[in-house]
C-alpha cells in the first residue's frame, strides 16, 4: 500500500482512525473525512506527528454533493485513487413501534445512501486504478438484532449493494470487501440514536471487553492487502453468523436474550419476570 491513496469516510475516531494510522504506517497516503472539524483536526495532527501524509475533508456522507466534493478533493490533493474505505456509521436502539421513522431515515441516510453515494463518485477513479471498494458492515448485516432494526437494514442493504457491484467489476480489476465487525470498541454506541433521535450517550455494554479498533484495522488491512472477499471479526461474530444460517429461529431465541442483558434494554419488559433477568 506504499504511495497508495485512500479515502477513509469516518476517519477521525474509532476504527476509522485505526484504519488511517494502519495505512500510513505502511506509506499510503491519506483523505479522511468527517462531520466535525475539530475532531478531524486532531486526528490529523496525530496522524502528521507519526510521519503519516493525510489530508482532511468536512463533510457529511449523507449528502450526495459533499461525496463528490470528497472524490474531487483527493483527485486534487494527489491525482488518483486507489481505496475508498465506506466507514462513516451511525447506530440507533429503539423498538421499532416507539422510533420516529425520521431517525430510520438518518441511519439509512449515513449507512446505506453514503456508501453509495461515496462508492458513485470514487469508482471511476478506481476502475482506473484497479484498486478496492472497501464497506465496513456490521455482524448486524448477516444476523439482525432486536431494537436496531435501522441499523441492521442499513447493514443489510449495505451487503446486498457491496455484493451487486462486486460482481459487476470483479471482471475488471476492481477489489470489493465486505467487512462485517463484530462487538468492536468504538464510539458507535455512545453516539448511538435513541427513539426520538437524541444521542445514547454511554455504552450499554462492557467495551472493555471487546475487540480493539486498532486490531481490527490489522485484520481489515490485511484483508484488503489479500485482496479478500469477506471478512467477519470476532469469535462471537463468526459464532453468529455461522449459527444464524443453520438455525435461524434458534438464534431469534439466543439473540433476543442476548441483547436484552443490555442495561435499559427496552425488550427486558416482554419477557416473563424480567425483573429478575440477568
Amino acid at each position: 500500500m506504499k504511495n497508495k491513496v485512500v479515502i477513509i469516510t469516518g476517519g477521525s475516531s474509532g476504527i476509522g482512525k485505526a484504519l488511517a494510522t494502519e495505512f500510513g504506517l505502511q506509506g499510503s497516503k491519506l483523505l479522511i473525512t468527517g462531520r466535525r472539524k475539530e475532531l478531524l483536526q486532531m486526528a490529523e495532527a496525530e496522524l502528521k506527528s507519526k510521519g503519516i501524509t493525510v489530508s482532511t475533508f468536512s463533510g457529511d456522507v449523507s449528502i450526495e454533493q459533499d461525496n463528490e466534493r470528497m472524490v474531487q478533493t483527493a483527485i486534487d490533493l494527489y491525482g488518483r485513487i486507489d481505496v475508498l474505505v465506506n466507514n462513516a456509521g451511525i447506530s440507533m436502539r429503539a423498538l421499532f413501534e416507539e422510533l420516529d421513522l425520521e431517525v430510520f431515515k438518518k441511519v439509512m441516510n449515513v449507512n446505506f445512501f453514503g456508501t453509495v453515494y461515496a462508492t458513485k463518485y470514487a469508482l471511476p477513479h478506481i476502475l482506473e486504478s484497479r484498486g478496492s471498494v472497501v464497506g465496513i458492515s456490521s455482524v448486524n448485516g448477516r444476523r439482525a438484532t432486536p431494537a436496531r432494526s435501522a441499523y441492521s437494514a442499513s447493514k443489510y442493504a449495505m451487503e446486498g449493494f457491496l455484493e451487486s457491484i462486486r460482481t459487476e467489476v470483479m471482471t475488471r480489476g476492481v477489489h470489493v470487501l465486505s467487512v462485517c465487525p463484530g462487538f468492536t470498541s468504538s464510539n458507535i454506541r455512545q453516539t448511538a440514536l435513541t427513539a426520538n433521535g437524541g444521542t445514547q450517550g454511554e455504552s450499554p455494554r462492557n467495551e472493555s471487553k471487546m475487540m480493539s479498533a486498532e486490531e481490527a484495522a490489522q485484520h481489515i488491512y490485511r484483508a484488503i492487502v489479500s485482496q479478500k472477499r469477506d471478512l467477519v471479526l470476532t469469535a462471537q461474530g463468526k459464532l453468529a453468523v455461522a449459527l444464524n444460517k443453520l438455525f435461524p429461529s434458534w438464534m431469534d431465541n439466543v439473540t433476543y436474550k442476548e441483547m436484552a442483558k443490555e442495561p435499559d434494554s427496552p425488550l427486558r419488559r416482554f419477557l416473563p419476570g424480567w425483573q429478575n433477568f440477568k
